[in-house]
């Protein structure tokens, strides 16, 4: 089932400013429970890290950085507290866009460019999100959230430079988006 969606906010949604608290509790839990902050890259290295354990467990023992998630004693990459972070908020976007009618899927795309160099330019953007967070020893969530949480400098240096960088890009791509 293709849904079309409109760049109007639906009555379903939440309260910005509400979700915005909101995450500002959960932030606040996080680093009362766990001493740490929030972030998702994580658990996507935990994932990565237990997918090579699993299919070659000779390399993980021979590389010293694999080596040290499989040790005895220590706890498995995939019980790590971020990956039922990332779980969690998986179920929780598909429960709140079935709850809303908002769950389908759906290319969104401006008038100028096709479905399909929508597509490459979404994967594209993605692995170089990844591959800067990697660079960038954490994901938007964890090095620009919690770390201006916690008032740090290099969070609010993150932040300007996600924002910054994306304004730039984006006056660039504007004519793809626009009638």
């Amino acid at each position: 089932m293709l849904k079309t969606f409109s760049m109007e906010r639906p009555k379903s949604y939440m309260n910005p400013y509400l979700a915005g608290f909101l995450l500002g509790l959960v932030l606040l839990a996080a680093f009362f429970v766990t001493g740490r902050g929030l972030g998702a890259s994580g658990a996507v290295k935990s994932v990565v890290i237990q997918t090579v354990g699993s299919v070659s467990p000779a390399y993980a023992a021979d590389n010293p950085f694999y080596e040290s998630y499989f040790a005895e004693g220590t706890s498995r990459p995939m019980r790590n507290w971020l990956v039922f972070l990332a779980i969690g908020v998986l179920v929780g976007a598909l429960y709140s866009g079935f709850m809303s009618g908002r769950a389908g899927f759906a290319i969104d795309k401006g008038p100028r460019i096709t479905k399909t160099t929508r597509l490459i330019f979404a994967f594209a953007g993605g692995i170089l999100f990844g591959l800067g967070s990697q660079f960038g020893r954490g994901c938007t969530s964890g090095a620009a959230l919690s770390g201006m949480a916690v008032l740090s400098t290099a969070g609010f240096l993150t932040m300007i430079a996600i924002f910054g960088t994306g304004f730039i890009v984006a006056y660039f791509f504007r004519k793809l988006w626009i009638r």
